[in-house]
């Protein structure tokens, strides 16, 4: 067992499809020592790693305007199968930086061929999604993080189900769908989707195609322009037995939480399942400050409404995230010294606590052992 241990060691890390093929690369990093396998495979293929996961972008396909998929070959060690609506993490160098975002997948949980797709809305203010819309090339090789998040369907899935969406929050749905009808699942399912107009809409002629084909699917369009913004209260007469479905639901932060307020109200929140792409951050005042990461011997001047994960992303630390929006604790870590903001509650955070750093701010000037 010691000799099995002093092998695998060093491509311990990244869980192998096949567990004895770490044995192996594990010898071969002790005849190749200081060197690993790495330092040589990735001159025949960079997708060969056992230190983290990669994959190489395959082909970029519009959607909208300004929206697109991103079909994505994963490499060595990137699990086979995962759950429809799970997001994964992606890493883009852009400028010698390494910059990190989750997506929701929008494949639908089968890797037989490798291959998985992220469908991807560029924000204005959004660095990396504008860059993988509009930027990034058939070829380059990204990091990959495993697929994460609760936001799936139930194993089985209830008879009569309720997606409630808007604009990109239809990513996560899209891949239950589509799961959904590989498999020839067949449910009683009510779909309202809105987006501004019928041009903004991912993945329309697919939406639409299903409402076409599947008697048990029903997709009603809320165009927004011309429709205004989907109201809560307008529920009972859009879906009458809404209260009978379990629901998914994925769009804007108001929108959210106009839901989960009606599902509460109704004692029927544990029929709900919301995923969020955007923290609700408080008006709280904050000036931001200093940020020192102690191991990597830097600090940045931030202000009060960037992330410590973003603050330190941009200085090129290798920071753990997740959802990146304070649900999963990925992200914790304990605060060496000063004090740090949470976003959403505006609550101060001091020396010795574990904190999330991608829902805290600086608050005058913190320190991270990092």
């Amino acid at each position: 067992m010691d000799l099995l241990k002093w092998s695998k060691r060093p491509a311990a890390g990244v869980d192998a499809k096949k567990p004895e093929v770490n044995v192996l690369r594990g010898l071969i990093a002790r005849a190749t020592t200081p060197l690993l396998p790495d330092d040589y495979l990735h001159l025949i293929n960079p997708l060969w790693s056992a230190r983290e996961l990669r994959g190489r972008v395959v082909e970029v396909r519009r959607e909208t305007e300004n929206s697109a998929t991103v079909v994505i070959r994963t490499g060595w060690g990137f699990p086979e199968t995962y759950r429809p609506g799970q997001y994964v993490g992606i890493g883009l160098q852009v400028e010698g930086r390494w910059h990190w975002r989750s997506y929701s997948l929008t494949s639908f949980g089968d890797t037989h061929d490798d291959t998985i797709s992220v469908t991807v809305k560029a924000n204005p203010d959004g660095f990396l999604s504008t860059h993988l819309v509009d930027g990034v090339a058939p070829g380059t090789v990204i990091r990959l993080a495993a697929p994460k998040g609760d936001f799936h369907l139930p194993e089985p899935p209830p008879d009569s189900i309720l997606f409630l969406t808007a604009g990109s929050g239809i990513t996560p749905v899209m891949a239950m769908l589509r799961s959904l009808r590989s498999h020839d699942t067949v449910l009683d399912i009510v779909h309202v989707h809105s987006a501004p107009t019928r041009d903004d809409v991912i993945f329309l002629d697919e939406l639409e195609g299903m409402d076409a084909d599947l008697l048990s699917y029903d997709l009603q369009l809320q165009l927004t322009s011309v429709d205004g913004k989907f109201d809560i209260d307008q529920l009972d007469v859009v879906v009458p037995d809404w209260r009978d479905r379990h629901c998914w639901s994925c769009g804007p932060v108001a929108m959210l939480d106009a839901i989960e307020e009606r599902y509460r109200e109704a004692g029927l929140r544990d029929q709900l399942h919301v995923e969020r792409f955007a923290i609700a951050r408080t008006d709280v005042g904050g000036e931001g400050g200093t940020v020192t990461f102690a191991k990597s011997g830097k600090t940045a001047e931030i202000d009060g409404a960037t992330t410590i994960l973003e603050a330190g992303e941009d200085q090129g630390i290798v920071m753990p995230f997740g959802c990146r929006m304070g649900i999963c604790q990925t992200c914790v870590v304990p605060l060496a010294g000063g004090y740090v903001r949470d976003l959403r509650s505006g609550e101060e955070h001091r020396e010795g606590e574990r904190i999330q750093t991608c829902i805290s701010a600086v608050s005058g000037e913190c320190t991270f052992d990092l």
